[in-house]
């Protein structure tokens, strides 16, 4: 049996599957712990689903990329879902991802304010959320207690939700970096635009909790007027936090740039070891059958409401596939109905 955790030492770069994958690697010098995550047909196919709004669909993509860097890091079998309600003109995020590698995603959005957001030049991510809350949950199954962390959306964007999320309830020294961009391609029918995505993440995860602890205690985190007393950052946080905070976007989402070769670029000074990495799918769990019991869970009333034409049709939320029943194939087969 494989070790799905053997360490391959990156010594030079290395060319391997670009997109789709989830790659792991570890700074065992600086106590460092990462993924990298780059997606191009698995976020092509979520986001070009649906005609979402350029501001939206970017959005929508960098939660895509952080949820299956968060899923992919739980080592349990079952479900991460994250999901923000807020009150700007992108009400609501939901990216479902499953184990080992299925995410599925959607959104929500007032069309006119985003409309009036992208034309007042308002459209970045921190203002198309605005103020609520984003809820990540870990679900094992019916058999198991769901847990769910919350952190406030105060305006900030979806890496500076993460980082606050870490802080408060992991308390791990985290750092990540999103990117989501378009790209054009030329070919028999004319241009046509694919969308690609990238994210690391880096955390620093030392043997003694309290190098841990101090990595991140900044002077905000004291209570009003309590005597302050400056304790040294721990050095290899330092070091990996500056390091990361060189990538730039093109590197995440460079086709031709492998994650391989970026945790090499990053950190080849130190050793870099990357592990076996992961593939992701797009891909959603609706089927007719689903939608079926669904409906027929209803009450009768309820189904006669959403007869048009003489007919039901349902249009799932995540991949806008359609489902079209006669009203007599989904009546419930009992009294209840």
């Amino acid at each position: 049996m494989t070790n799905p955790d053997f360490a391959i030492p990156v010594r030079a770069p290395a060319q391997t599957g670009l997109d789709d994958t989830i790659l792991p690697f570890a700074v065992k010098a600086l106590d460092l712990r990462g993924r990298i995550v780059r997606l191009g047909p698995a976020v092509d196919a979520i986001l070009g689903s649906h005609d979402y709004p350029t501001p939206v669909a970017k959005l929508l993509g960098e939660a895509t990329v952080l949820t299956v860097m968060l899923g992919s890091a739980l080592k349990i079998d079952g479900r991460f879902i994250l999901q923000t309600q807020s009150d700007g003109p992108v009400r609501m995020l939901v990216v479902d991802f499953t184990s080992p590698g299925k995410v599925r995603a959607c959104a929500r959005f007032d069309a006119a304010r985003v409309d009036q957001a992208i034309a007042d030049g308002a459209a970045a991510p921190g203002q198309l959320l605005g103020h609520g809350h984003l809820a990540m949950t870990i679900d094992q199954g019916p058999e198991m207690s769901r847990y769910q962390g919350l952190v406030a959306l105060e305006g900030g964007d979806l890496e500076a939700a993460a980082h606050e999320y870490f802080a408060r309830s992991e308390q791990i020294p985290t750092r990540v970096r999103l990117a989501v961009a378009e790209e054009f391609r030329a070919g028999n029918n004319g241009t046509r635009r694919h969308w690609r995505a990238g994210g690391i993440l880096l955390q620093f995860l030392p043997a003694s909790p309290e190098r841990a602890r101090q990595a991140d205690l900044h002077p905000g985190d004291a209570p009003p007027g309590t005597a302050l007393h400056a304790l040294p950052e721990d050095e290899a946080w330092v070091e990996g936090r500056a390091l990361i905070d060189t990538v730039d976007d093109l590197e995440l989402l460079d086709p031709d740039l492998s994650s391989e070769r970026l945790a090499y670029r990053l950190f080849h000074e130190r050793g870099v070891h990357v592990f076996r990495d992961a593939p992701v799918n797009a891909q959603c769990s609706c089927s007719r059958h689903n939608v079926e019991n669904m409906l027929k869970s209803f009450t009768q009333a309820d189904r006669d409401d959403m007869v048009e034409n003489g007919r039901i049709t349902v249009t799932c939320e995540f991949c806008s596939s359609t489902y079209v029943f006669a009203p007599d194939e989904v009546a419930a087969q009992n009294s209840a109905s």
